[in-house]
């Protein structure tokens, strides 16, 4: 019952040709499932977040920043994705590194980072969609569109106090019965999806940069006001932090590398390819965004949409909300099957009830899993506002970045002559810089986001010692076959 106690590599890799997840997702699919976790929320909503409060127009460099980063830990996470091709990601690959207990904190770290963020986009998602349906004649009751006891603006001027945020709960629970279904029609609604955003993306960015005004790209380091993390480099430094938690879609990916067709060579690709084009979309719109209206305008959450209003043009703003709905909604999805997929590993080693790892006998997917998490995520999505919601995100992706960044150093020292068929160049020093890199950002956050990830997992460590611990053990002593 020892808690470093490591998952057996060849343990792993028969679990991934055990055949019990279907393996329909090729290289394209892959790298949308990325693009669509990863343009979302962070440049929907929290470019002007960061840019209005952090970072002014040096918002670009937070990006920089951010995109060095998860470079950094993309490549590492490529290596152990193709050589681990196991639904699970840090999860997984944390418990053949590191052992038990570590596995056990970083899969719950990630429960908390996927439903918080699905939970905060889907807040995000309801507020663009009651935009829309308002311009198409569809008014949505004021009370059923926020967070209990949120005031709710009407176009009057006066205000209600909301009940319940009921688009938030639609969405979520449709996408849950979508991704019960099955992951290949998952997977072709969120390609559907990532190809429209996209190319509203584009759009913003070439009909916006006609109309930018570079005065209001000076000064581009706003001058810091005293206090750490507000303008000036400390407030560069927090603002890659905060926009980092969008890249959480990078693991995602590695989550579906048990339904990956070819995962040795797709999911390398899905990574690497997705982080590469959502890393010059990010640059590109933020500074299209800054050059269009005052940094100082933007601490609002439809920041693009308040921009692209300063060309004048109108029929582009409801293009945009369209971009912004299908952006959202791509991101609850590949949020939403990649905390499914975690559970469903961490019910397999035994850390968590056998329920959570059942197939459903026709789609072959976890349904159990990902009905009761829809479910939840449903409810935070009504009763949580986007800012109660979304300030652990960032914390726990760069966390889980570390850990998989280690765990490259670790594997090629215990594990030399397992093939690999990724491997990350520039070694030891990229998974060492990676490594550094996270713990930097992280350093930046906020003294109250440390606080609450350490109540999270004080409560994660007591679940793991009152239960997962002691069924895992259990569970070892049975045949690999008995596992499931």
């Amino acid at each position: 019952m020892s808690l470093f106690v490591r998952k057996d590599l060849r343990a792993l890799l028969a679990e991934a040709g055990a055949g019990t997840l279907r393996r329909e997702l090729g290289p394209l699919a892959l790298v949308t499932l990325g693009i669509g976790a990863v343009i979302g929320a962070g440049i929907f909503v929290y470019t002007g977040i960061v840019a209005s409060q952090n970072a002014g127009p040096a918002l670009t460099l937070s990006m920089v920043l951010a995109g060095i980063a998860c470079a950094f830990a993309g490549i590492c996470y490529a290596e152990l994705a193709s050589m681990i091709p196991v639904a699970g990601s840090a999860y997984t690959y944390a418990y053949a590194t590191m052992g038990e207990l570590i596995a056990w904190i970083i899969g719950w770290d990630l429960v908390l980072e996927y439903s918080l963020s699905s939970s905060s986009v889907a807040v995000g998602w309801s507020g663009y969609a009651v935009i829309l349906l308002g311009e198409l004649g569809i008014t949505v009751p004021p009370r059923l569109t926020g967070a209990p006891g949120t005031s709710v603006l009407l176009p009057d001027g006066s205000s209600v106090t909301a009940w319940f945020n009921l688009p938030a709960v639609v969405v979520c629970l449709a996408i849950t019965a979508l991704l019960v279904i099955g992951i290949r029609e998952s997977a072709r609604v969120n390609t559907t999806i990532v190809i429209i955003k996209v190319a509203v993306l584009a759009l913003f960015v070439i009909v916006g940069a006609q109309y930018v005004n570079t005065a209001n790209l000076h000064p581009f380091i706003p001058p810091n006001t005293g206090q750490f993390g507000s303008f000036g480099w400390s407030g560069i430094l927090r603002g890659a932090g905060i926009i980092f938690f969008a890249y959480i879609g990078f693991d995602a990916v590695s989550t579906a590398s048990q339904e990956a067709k070819n995962p040795g060579r797709d999911i390398p690709i899905g990574i690497l390819v997705s982080l590469a084009i959502c890393t010059v979309i990010y640059i590109a719109v933020g500074l299209v965004m800054v050059g269009l209206v005052p940094y100082t305008s933007l601490n609002i959450p439809s920041p693009i949409a308040v921009a692209i209003q300063a060309t004048g043009l109108k029929w582009l703003p409801p293009i945009i909300n369209i971009g912004a709905i299908c952006g959202l909604s791509s991101v609850i999805l590949v949020n939403l099957l990649a905390q499914s997929r975690i559970f469903y590993s961490m019910s397999r080693d035994g850390l968590l009830p056998p329920a959570f790892a059942k197939l459903h006998p026709r789609f072959r997917t976890p349904h159990v899993t990902t009905a009761i998490i829809g479910s939840l995520v449903a409810i935070a999505a009504g009763l949580f506002p986007i800012a109660v919601l979304g300030q652990l995100v960032s914390m726990g992706t760069l966390l889980a970045f570390a850990i998989v960044c280690t765990g490259v150093l670790i594997l090629r020292r215990l594990e030399p002559d397992v093939p690999r068929p990724f491997k990350t160049p520039g070694m030891p020093w990229v998974p060492i810089f990676g490594t550094l890199i996270c713990l930097y950002l992280m350093s930046g956050l906020p003294l109250r986001t440390w606080i609450r990830l350490f109540v999270w997992l004080a409560i994660g460590l007591a679940i793991y010692f009152g239960y997962g611990r002691f069924r895992a053990a259990a569970l070892r002593k049975q045949p690999i076959a008995n596992a499931a």
